[in-house]
């Protein structure tokens, strides 16, 4: 199940190591997560569901579907798809909602002492929209620190092998994986501190932060706090959805352009927008038989270069269509699609079973923004921006003061129009802190009009459309 020869990525293991799952004897890598090195041997079942015993397996890689719960060394819950594997380690699947080891009764509690660190601006999420932020803010002479929960920053960067549009200020023609090489070479020249495996979980006025690190509570002070969570995986509702063997497409990345591990040997791709039929072509490039992808609109959404590419491969793009139901008992092992009419309704008899082992489902993301709803940040439901985002004006500035977003939890569109709004993001927080100057002022102008750029012509009207919502509903305020 692992990639032997990439045509792009050159995949850098790290030292082999052994651990034990239910007994059985697993051969992993450091550096890869306990969910890709089960999956790498073989392993799809990483545990079953609490009430109804139902298999789980990988679906997000990104810790938010609890799908990967597993009992670590005696620990229950742990996201196996977010921990690394190492050395001895025992690994098991878990029984409903996992018990706690008793080590005898606990009489006294004393409450340790929560050590905190401080900075000008804390930004949360380093992905594009996260390391651009903190580099801007920097170059403008804030002290910034930037937490991401993962154990590899660079979001979703870290996953794209495709080149990308635009102009060279938007990185035209580097691949995505390379774009987010440079950003951390940035970083490293700049006053910031980047914490990764940290998570914040939660937000206190004014502008504290409460981080787990490493499984230590810590208190995080700023000045100014720019959040850059990006989005989850949209889910579709078709029976057997739960299975293991059906992915997000985020997951199905992480695993072959991250981990080198093949998610499966024949593909059905729902959803024909640009994520869908991007990773249906790195899935072509790793060897991966994609037997086809299936768009319920009448047309295709993805730029028509990257669908022409699949379709010169032989890969049909089926409109107006979509999955049925998957076919198998613990595992995908077949799934069934279906023509729709033009009221979306299912036609009698246009049913196709296709053998497939997996099922990719990109059909959109939503954004991450539980923090702003929890720091009281002016919510509004935007369809076109992907769901629940924070009010917030042009400088990306939310309804409390000193909050700023940037990227995907913003809205979501492109990497490259993320990077521009964490840019945009990180120069109105320092901008904030040490006043206004001609110079910070320039770079906002600048970057405004390339977003107003990237966001023109037909696959910016979705966007364009959001952000006239936008304003209307700060202008109710």
């Amino acid at each position: 199940m692992r990639i032997s020869q990439h045509p792009i990525i050159d995949f850098r293991k790290g030292k082999p190591i052994k651990f034990q799952f239910d007994n059985q004897e697993i051969k992993a890598f450091e550096g890869e997560t306990i969910a890709a090195a089960l999956h790498a041997a073989g392993i799809r079942v990483l545990s079953h569901s609490a009430r109804r015993q139902r298999p789980r397996g990988f679906f997000c890689a990104i810790g938010k579907c609890s799908s990967c719960l597993m009992e670590v060394d005696g620990v229950p819950n742990v996201k196996t798809c977010m921990v690394l594997a190492r050395e001895g380690m025992i690994v098991r699947r878990q029984q409903g909602w996992g018990k706690l080891p008793l080590k005898g009764r606990i009489k006294d509690f004393t409450r340790p002492a929560i050590p905190s660190l401080e900075t000008d601006v804390a930004v949360i999420g380093a992905g594009p929209a996260g390391l651009s932020a903190a580099i801007y803010a920097a170059q403008m002479g804030a002290q910034v620190m930037i937490f991401d929960e993962n154990n590899l920053p660079g979001g979703q960067l870290i996953k794209q092998t495709h080149m990308f549009f635009g102009s060279r200020e938007h990185y035209a023609r580097v691949r995505g994986i390379n774009i987010g090489d440079r950003l951390l070479q940035q970083l490293a020249a700049l006053p910031v501190t980047l914490l990764t495996n940290s998570s914040a979980i939660g937000y206190f006025h004014p502008h504290q932060l409460a981080l787990i690190q490493e499984n230590q509570l810590k208190r995080v002070v700023a000045q100014k706090v720019i959040v850059a969570t990006g989005a989850t995986e949209n889910m579709l509702a078709f029976e057997n959805n739960d299975l293991p063997g059906v992915y997000g497409a985020g997951a199905v990345q992480t695993l072959m352009n991250v981990y080198g591990i093949l998610p499966g040997e024949r593909i059905l791709m729902v959803g024909a927008g640009n994520i869908g039929v991007i990773v249906s072509y790195q899935l072509l490039q790793a060897g991966v038989t994609v037997v086809a992808v299936v768009e319920a609109l009448p047309t295709i959404g993805a730029y028509q270069v990257h669908a022409s590419k699949i379709a010169r491969m032989g890969v049909p793009i089926l409109t107006s269509h979509t999955i049925q139901r998957a076919l198998g008992q613990e595992k995908v092992e077949g799934a069934i699609i279906v023509r729709l009419d033009q009221k979306w309704n299912e036609i009698p008899g246009s049913e196709q079973t296709l053998n497939v082992d997996t099922i990719c489902l990109s059909i959109g993301l939503n954004p991450s923004a539980e923090i702003l709803a929890q720091a009281g940040a002016a919510m509004r439901y935007i369809p076109a921006l992907g769901g629940n985002v924070a009010l917030h004006d042009m400088n990306m500035e939310t309804t409390v003061p000193g909050l700023y977003v940037a990227g995907d939890v913003s809205g979501i569109e492109e990497a490259s129009s993320a990077m521009l709004e964490g840019r945009l993001a990180g120069l109105a927080a320092a901008e904030s802190l040490f006043g206004v100057s001609e110079k910070i002022d320039t770079l906002k102008k600048a970057i405004i009009e390339g977003l107003n750029e990237l966001r023109e012509g037909p696959f910016g009207e979705k966007t364009r459309k959001g952000t006239a919502q936008m304003k209307e509903e700060m202008a109710r305020l």
